[in-house]
């Protein structure tokens, strides 16, 4: 694999955002696919008290040397003041998936809008 590969972890409010976050990031070449999974209940501590919210997972895959510009993409349309954004490297995979997501992310060097 010539690309390195990672998983960028993100919650949303709902559905509707994290199909619209997902759509513009891959339509942008900043990630080749991303996974949304509903129904996911946060419990945290924010601001000296503990929450719970039901939110919106949001899995991108896209080339580790792009997960700079696709964070920045995804906190300019989240409204969340800190939202979670995480990047996870992947370590291994089937090598024809692994291509395919770097051939699909090549398109990460436009620059969040």
């Amino acid at each position: 694999m010539s690309a390195e590969i990672s998983l960028v972890y993100v919650t949303t409010p709902d559905s509707d955002l994290a199909r619209t976050i997902a759509a513009d990031v891959v339509t942008a070449g900043l990630a080749a696919c991303a996974n949304i999974i509903t129904g996911m209940e946060s419990v945290y501590r924010w601001q000296g008290k503990v929450e719970s919210a039901t939110e919106t997972v949001l899995i991108l895959k896209t080339r580790s040397d792009g997960v700079a510009a696709l964070s920045a993409r995804v906190r300019a349309l989240h409204p969340y003041e800190v939202p979670c954004i995480l990047a996870l490297p992947v370590t291994s995979g089937l090598p024809d998936y692994l291509a395919w997501l770097a051939a699909e992310s090549a398109g990460q060097t436009i620059s969040a809008r």
